[in-house]
């Protein structure tokens, strides 16, 4: 008998799957190979929270293109559903969505990203997912219905990850704004003794294995 294997964790591939969106159909993740992807679900269409987010998202479109990112939204609206509601936020808020809107009508990405909360029926949690270039799952958020996301704080989180892979470092809390560090970053920790020592009292260096630097 197979193995059933679970949701896919962080570090590993995007599963491959066919998907309907407003833009048309897709095989993700390989539609955006090159480039950075935000995945967010979002609980349903014509709803107050959602409508908010998905205004927020559009107002920073340009700021995530900027960092080679491209947005795409979910739920497990049918596509007309998804284009009416788009419709209605650009005619009565004044707000165009440009991005692509996964209708997972079946539920098969929902399922196989654990976006479903059984207590909540069949619509989708708001998760998140920050997919990298090579389709690799890098970040994951869940957020329950009742509570709207911060759209700046998926933006600061994917310029850590940039920031990561580019340099190899690590970034503080609240990074580039730590309320100790600034918008310095951490370097890799000591390997050797040798290494450890060279460090203690060294400038930039709380102790051996807490050092920093300017990017």
């Amino acid at each position: 008998m197979e193995e059933q294997k679970g949701m896919p964790l962080l570090g590993d591939m995007f599963p491959e799957m066919k998907v309907d969106t407003t833009h048309g159909p897709m095989t993700l993740p390989k539609h955006y190979k090159g480039k950075w992807v935000v995945l967010f679900s979002h609980p349903g269409d014509f709803t107050p929270v959602c409508t908010t987010e998905f205004i927020a998202f559009a107002n920073r479109r340009e700021q995530f293109e900027e960092l080679n990112t491209e947005l795409l939204g979910l739920s497990v609206d049918q596509v007309f559903s998804h284009i009416k509601w788009t419709e209605w936020i650009k005619e009565k808020m004044g707000v165009e969505i440009p991005f692509p809107i996964i209708a997972d009508e079946m539920g098969v990405v929902s399922k196989k990203m654990g976006m479903i909360a059984p207590e909540k029926g069949s619509n989708t949690v708001r998760a998140v997912f920050i997919i990298d270039p090579e389709g690799k799952i890098r970040l994951s958020i869940y957020y329950p219905q009742e509570i709207g996301r911060q759209v700046d704080e998926i933006l600061r989180a994917l310029k850590a990850l940039q920031v990561h892979e580019k340099e190899k470092v690590a970034l503080p809390e609240n990074w580039p704004n730590n309320e100790i560090l600034k918008d310095r970053v951490i370097i890799p920790p000591a390997k050797t003794e040798k290494m450890a020592e060279e460090r203690r009292g060294a400038k930039d260096c709380y102790d051996w294995w807490f050092c920093h630097k300017s990017l």
